[in-house]
């Protein structure tokens, strides 16, 4: 394992989550069949221009779908479609989750940085199950900034007491990479292609 890394931050939706495939949100393939709503009116109803506001934890989650629910002809409560979103979205990635294990072992601190609100972080926290494995999971919705922000960014570094070049950013976003990295961060770009380098970038 590298010895200039002392800390990393890895990202989860499209890292240790594999449920983005070609841009495309796997777990919701079967939304129609499954609950009546065609995905494409699920994504123009929820992610619109008040989701930023969600991920940022100035929206609750649960109010913003409810909302939605309200102007649309779909019989089902918001508690019942953000249950089914979570769990079917639940689609960790065993070759990834593996790295996360070894490194582990090595003793190397390990977080998750993810642009998510308060709900969804809970649940990576207490039904995903990956606090066995990380020191904190860090959400936008939490911190109140959202990835690129630096104040994202900064947060982490100052809670986690380290200097910025210490820490390693995992992202399948470039954007996010280009933030981390211009505050001194190091980082690593995730995608089909880079994968499989990971673990020689690391060192293991």
């Amino acid at each position: 394992m590298r010895n200039d890394i002392k800390a990393i931050a890895w990202d989860f939706d499209g890292v240790l989550n594999r449920n983005i495939v070609d841009g495309r949100f796997v777990w919701a393939d079967t939304l129609e069949d499954d609950l009546g709503i065609p995905l494409a009116e699920f994504k123009t109803g929820i992610f619109n221009a008040t989701f930023s506001h969600v991920i940022s934890g100035k929206i609750d989650l649960m109010d913003h779908v409810q909302y939605w629910l309200d102007h649309s002809r779909h019989d089902i409560s918001a508690s019942d479609l953000i249950d089914y979103w979570f769990d079917k979205d639940d689609l960790k990635d065993p070759y990834i989750c593996g790295l996360v294990d070894e490194i582990q072992s090595l003793g190397i601190e390990q977080i998750i940085a993810t642009n998510n609100e308060t709900r969804r972080a809970s649940y990576i926290e207490d039904k995903v199950g990956f606090l066995c494995f990380v020191s904190h999971v860090f959400s936008s919705g939490r911190i109140g900034h959202a990835k690129p922000d630096r104040a994202f960014f900064e947060h982490v570094s100052k809670t986690l007491g380290l200097p910025p070049s210490d820490i390693l950013l995992i992202d399948d976003n470039a954007s996010n990479i280009r933030a981390a990295q211009s505050l001194g961060w190091q980082g690593f770009h995730f995608n089909g292609r880079t994968r499989f380098e990971l673990a020689s970038f690391l060192g293991l």
